[in-house]
């Protein structure tokens, strides 16, 4: 899993900056894990993160694993303030596959049955806070997830059509008369 920043690149004053709220982030998420069943179910409005507290504690032990690895630092450094929509350049469609979700390592990741997965806070308030809505903003996003269903979208290269030259006062050659695609 590749960080946010590439490594050896020098860091401007904005990546520096995320770099290091991402560490304090990472630091307060670890030493909150004993309570953040708690500050789930209260933030979410959903008793069963408080219920079945040692089941999301170890989840939580392995989100907050994940986190450490890169996203929070792109959140910080290309979505907080900064981007609202996806590219043009990125097409394709969720086929719930759960990669993105932290490479299916997301405390709030819900199985559905024949590998699809589903957000578990996906209409919470505290969702839109996330990295989540911002999924793939780049193609290095696609990358680190190994997304099956987005993709960069290549420009087509430019066609040169040929004309070919011919003698003075011949009328060109009518163009070729295509039906109309048909609506199904």
């Amino acid at each position: 899993m590749s960080s946010a920043f590439p490594l050896g690149a020098p860091l401007g004053v904005r990546e520096r900056i995320a770099v290091a709220l991402a560490a304090l982030f990472n630091a307060a998420c670890f030493l909150l894990l004993p309570v953040m069943p708690l500050i789930v179910s209260v933030l979410v409005w959903d008793s069963r993160y408080l219920r079945r507290y040692g089941h999301y504690f170890v989840k939580f032990v392995e989100h907050f694993k994940a986190l450490r690895e890169g996203p929070v630092r792109h959140y910080l450094a290309d979505v907080f303030l900064q981007v609202r929509e996806v590219p043009a350049t990125i097409a394709g469609h969720c086929v719930q596959c759960g990669n993105c979700c932290l490479d299916k390592r997301c405390a709030f990741l819900q199985p559905l049955g024949d590998g699809k997965f589903a957000c578990g806070i996906f209409h919470s308030t505290v969702r839109r806070f996330s990295n989540c809505g911002s999924f793939p903003l780049h193609a290095r996003d696609i990358e680190r997830y190994q997304c099956p269903s987005y993709f960069v979208v290549r420009p087509a290269a430019q066609t040169v059509l040929w004309m070919p030259t011919r003698p003075p006062g011949q009328n060109p050659p009518a163009p070729a008369q295509t039906p109309p695609p048909s609506i199904q």
